[in-house]
């Protein structure tokens, strides 16, 4: 038991103790009061709201939230990420290509197409979008040509994404690879190049490769000036990503410049005609002809012979497609004695008088032993030309010196490129100071010196231009021809006097119409000026003159006032080698077809057809007096007949009289064609591609116009 303090300590502790519990109560109780109160206040405020117009207002509010945030979702992406973005949605939905048009066309000086590039279709592949490599294999074998194994394996096992099957295939297979619709193959628009004249001009022409570039010839040359730019354009690709092309008129494919020649096709086929004809006959290697009008220097015929069909290039050997004519640098022989001979007369070391001895023939000096092929003595200057004595040239030789007769040469354009736009060689003329005796001697008749036939021309032409040298012409656009190449210096330089130029034309002119090495050059009704040339060829193997040679003939006509210069050159002839014999036919040949069809033959032939009439007019008197002696009317008839001028011009071929309506030449080839027309004086228009007439306007039976009406003549051409 507890004391009594102690256990009124404990109470008075425990009543301590439970005196705070009345305030918390009183709280509580407050507390319980002033949220029944609140829960009043607002359930009375709850049941006051209008529902139906909150909702809406909320609702309302919704939309304008989340149209400011799609405004501001719209101008981020439009200012932030707007330039990125269109840049990955052109990568995805729009392809920047190269786009290349067809390439210029070539055209003679009349607008006759020469080369011309037409629409084809080549066949490829994309290996990974190939589903079945066996079926496209075996599908597209028989129709490209090709073995199915071999093109299994390269659609099958190539890593590459595109791959060209065939290039450049014929309607018919385009559209058999097309029927045949196999994925991951298809066809892309290319070019091709198409010469309608097929072997016409051909190596001059040269040809183009499978992707459209220039590989020889003036396709080679004039290849930047033929090819279009390329330009960039935009290809749309569809969801799936295939390519679909939207064409609009601003957006048309970009083509090459077209070239037009001075080239004139009838000229180019007469030229043609003659060389093939005196290769054939006289079984030489190869041989040229080049036509030139003297008062522009506009070159109208370049032809070689054998022919070469840019068409088929892949089917002839280099050395066929060569252009000769501008490429091989070959001793010009006695075609070189005119230009010396006018340097020794303008350098007043001799005169057309001058006598030379000519040693009969055979002249030896302390190095070398020359020889002349007739046996001559003291020949005047002009004659040592005329008989082509090399003895006479060799000594003028040594009177003009090394360095007098280089600088002669190089004047002339000789061991220079000339302007005409084609690559060819510089040929070979060494400086003066390298010459020996023997080297001065042999050049002056044509040896110790290489040229091309080009050079050649050029220096003939400056001859015929009153000695002012002037550039030979290939393009009828000298803008276009100062792009593709350079003038050489001695363009415009006076190399000769006239007076010089006119003593050599004489000299010349004696070389066919007296009795020089040139007789057979002789065209009928007008007169001819030329020099021979038979030149010896040197041995590779043994390095000395062997027994092939380079015949060759330069000539121009009319003789007193030229208006055509023409240069024909037979590679190793077999059976003669003579220039006068082989070549000068030849040139006889182009002169006389030239000649009338320019008209320029008729004209001459009626002025030297009233000269003889008066010549005549004696001789017919001394045989009527023959009568009164010997009164035989058969006599007198027959020695009349033999001394009656001609009145007609004997002309071969093509240029025989002409019938007296329109012929029909359908069916005919188109030299065939062209060359009965030429007969009535008509120079056809050519329309259509292949080499036979098909369709000609008029129709057969027409009569001839009596003018020019070249434009109303066409003949319509076809392979078919």
């Amino acid at each position: 038991m507890l004391p009594l303090r102690s256990t009124q300590k404990v109470r008075n502790q425990r009543n301590h103790k439970q005196k705070p519990e009345a305030p918390s109560r009183l709280k509580e109780l407050l507390s319980h009061e002033r949220v029944n109160s609140v829960a009043g206040a607002v359930s009375s405020g709850i049941s006051s709201v209008d529902w139906g117009l909150f909702r809406i207002k909320l609702v309302a509010v919704f939309f304008v939230c989340i149209w400011l945030a799609l405004w501001g979702r719209a101008w981020y992406l439009q200012m932030i990420d707007g330039p990125y973005l269109a840049q990955r949605a052109r990568r995805q939905h729009v392809a920047v290509e190269l786009v290349s048009g067809k390439r210029g066309e070539i055209l003679d000086r009349n607008g006759q197409v020469m080369a011309r590039s037409v629409e084809s279709l080549s066949v490829y592949a994309r290996p990974h979008q190939i589903t079945d490599a066996v079926r496209a294999a075996n599908t597209l074998a028989p129709l490209l040509g090709q073995d199915a194994q071999s093109l299994y394996n390269r659609i099958s096992v190539s890593t590459r994404k595109f791959i060209w099957l065939e290039r450049k295939v014929d309607d018919k297979t385009a559209k058999a690879v097309r029927d045949a619709d196999l994925a991951g193959i298809g066809l892309s628009k290319e070019y091709t190049r198409i010469y309608p004249f097929k072997s016409m001009a051909g190596q001059l022409l040269g040809f183009v490769g499978m992707d459209d570039k220039g590989m020889e010839g003036l396709e080679h040359s004039l290849d930047e000036v033929l090819t279009p730019v390329p330009t960039r354009q935009e290809i749309q690709r569809d969801a799936m990503g295939r390519r679909f092309f939207i064409h609009s008129e601003e957006m048309g494919d970009p083509s090459g410049n077209d070239v037009q020649l001075t080239l004139d096709v009838q000229i180019q086929f007469f030229a043609e005609e003659a060389i093939a004809k005196t290769v054939q006959e006289y079984k030489a290697e190869w041989g040229g002809v080049m036509v030139v009008e003297v008062a522009t220097g506009d070159i109208v015929a370049w032809a070689q012979y054998p022919f070469f069909n840019p068409n088929d290039y892949n089917k002839f050997r280099p050395t066929q497609y060569r252009n000769r004519m501008a490429l091989d640098a070959l001793e010009p022989g006695s075609t070189f004695k005119p230009f010396l001979m006018a340097a020794a007369i303008q350098e007043r070391k001799i005169n057309k008088d001058t006598l030379i001895n000519c040693e009969g023939g055979r002249w030896k000096t302390k190095d070398v032993t020359i020889r002349d092929t007739s046996r001559h003595d003291i020949l005047p200057a002009n004659k040592v030309l005329r008989y082509s004595s090399n003895i006479g040239m060799a000594k003028i030789g040594l009177m003009m010196g090394a360095p007098l007769s280089y600088r002669y040469l190089y004047d002339l354009g000789f061991g220079q490129a000339t302007a005409v736009p084609v690559t060819q060689s510089r040929g070979l003329l060494r400086a003066a100071r390298d010459w020996r005796e023997a080297d001065l001697m042999s050049t002056w008749f044509g040896q110790s010196i290489s040229v091309t036939g080009v050079q050649m021309a050029q220096a003939y032409l400056t001859m015929l231009n009153q000695g002012v040298a002037k550039p030979l012409r290939l393009l009828k656009d000298d803008a276009l021809t100062a792009r593709a190449t350079s003038m050489p210096e001695n363009m415009g330089k006076r190399v000769f006097s006239a007076d010089v130029c006119r003593q050599l034309m004489s000299m010349m002119r004696d070389v066919v119409e007296e009795d020089g090495s040139g007789r057979r050059a002789r065209v009928e009704g007008v007169e001819v000026g030329g020099k021979t040339g038979t030149a010896q060829k040197a041995d590779k193997r043994t390095r000395r003159y062997g027994d092939k040679r380079l015949s060759s003939f330069v000539g121009f006509l009319p003789a007193d006032k030229p208006s055509y210069l023409i240069l024909a050159m037979v590679d190793e002839p077999s059976i003669n080698a003579y220039g006068g014999i082989v070549a000068a036919p030849a040139f006889q040949a182009v002169a006389t077809n030239v000649m009338t069809y320019s008209g320029q033959l008729a004209e001459h032939s009626t002025k030297n057809t009233e000269e003889k009439k008066a010549a005549s007019q004696e001789e017919k008197t001394q045989l009527e007096a023959k009568l009164v002696l010997a009164p035989d009317k058969h006599v007198f008839s027959e020695a009349l007949e033999e001394r009656r001028p001609e009145t007609g011009l004997r002309a071969p071929g093509h240029l025989a009289k002409a019938s007296t309506s329109v012929p029909n030449v359908v069916g005919k080839s188109v030299r065939s064609a062209v060359e009965l027309f030429a007969r009535g004086g008509i120079m056809p228009l050519i329309k259509g591609e292949g080499q036979r007439v098909v369709r000609q306007s008029p129709q057969a039976g027409s009569p001839w116009p009596e003018g020019n009406a070249s434009g109303e003549w066409v003949l319509w051409l076809s392979d078919k």
